[in-house]
């Protein structure tokens, strides 16, 4: 099994993170992302109590998730972690205390939402903060969050900055004109899609870290292509969707390795990824997920893909290693 305690300093920052994070979102939503109500506490608590027996010592969460249902799960549980050992990541660009979110990107915004994550945590401070999703807002993040960010990180209140999308055009913005110390993209560089090699390949000349989530694409790098509960960005994939994954089973299934074994190692193949950002609702997700990192993959799997031209082939391959 991989060493979940060996840590990774993020871009220029004094914060260093583990492999693995367990993302909260799923934790405040309905069973497999199905409309309805969410999963029960007693499953949430379980699933992050778990997840740090296992040796996970990151948390993802948000204030958007749920209406801070997700920050409130995970504080019920961390508050009784020790604070030293674990790290806590947290988002801004929504204000989540009228009846609707709504966009926030203000400096007075920033400091509300902190102060309102630390009270649902159940902290004194978190160590790494994201701007949540501002795609249409990238100049006023340039001009007016980003700075705020940059105070706090200077204060010592937070230790590094970072954003958070499910696109990799913006944070290409963001690494050219701001001191990021990290991205999280969500759903962009998976074993179905290497659209943000563009990025990646930016944030490694600049020293800048990247988290990989969302590697199931939602689902269906998991679940297979025919599995009646299949989702890809969370809806019903299309058929050119369900198409490119049956090929990427065929591969799979010929070397004998499951497909949630091959897309969970994938995305750490290039250099700039640092981590996966991976959200589970259950011990078993969790069990899933650290057996899939821990089995061997052939290097013939891998360049199969890329000779199908199922991996774009300007990216690199996963390093094999052998015993």
């Amino acid at each position: 099994m991989p060493d979940l305690h060996s840590r990774t300093r993020v871009g220029k920052s004094a914060l260093e993170v583990p492999l693995l994070a367990c993302g909260t979102a799923p934790l405040a939503t309905a069973p497999a992302w199905n409309p309805g109500d969410p999963i029960s506490e007693a499953q949430s608590r379980a699933a992050l109590t778990y997840a740090y027996e296992q040796g996970i010592r990151w948390f993802d969460t948000a204030p958007n998730y749920v209406h801070g249902l997700a920050e409130t799960r995970l504080g019920q549980v961390v508050t009784a972690l020790p604070r030293n050992q674990i790290v806590i990541a947290t988002k801004i660009g929504f204000d989540i205390s009228g009846a609707e979110s709504m966009r926030d990107y203000t400096r007075d915004g920033v400091r509300r939402s902190l102060d309102s994550s630390l009270r649902r945590l159940g902290v004194d401070a978190v160590d790494l903060l994201y701007v949540h999703d501002p795609d249409d807002y990238t100049q006023q993040v340039l001009d007016v969050t980003f700075p705020a960010l940059a105070e706090l990180r200077a204060q010592g209140v937070i230790k590094a900055i970072g954003a958070g999308m499910n696109q990799w055009r913006v944070p290409m913005e963001f690494a050219r004109h701001a001191d990021f110390d990290c991205f999280m993209i969500a759903g962009r560089w998976t074993l179905l899609e290497q659209e943000a090699l563009p990025l990646l390949d930016l944030c490694q000349q600049r020293g800048i870290a990247v988290f990989a989530a969302s590697i199931y694409n939602s689902g269906i790098l998991a679940t297979g292509a025919d599995h009646p509960n299949a989702r890809y960005n969370h809806a019903p994939p299309n058929p050119a969707v369900l198409a490119r994954v049956r090929a990427l089973e065929a591969v799979c299934r010929h070397f004998e390795v499951p497909l949630h074994t091959v897309a969970t190692q994938y995305p750490l193949a290039h250099p700039a990824v640092k981590a996966l950002v991976v959200g589970f609702q259950s011990v078993r997700e969790i069990q899933a997920c650290l057996q899939a990192l821990d089995q061997p993959i052939p290097a013939a799997l891998w360049e199969q893909l890329r000779d199908d031209r199922l991996i774009v082939s300007e990216a690199p391959l996963p390093k094999v290693v052998t015993s």
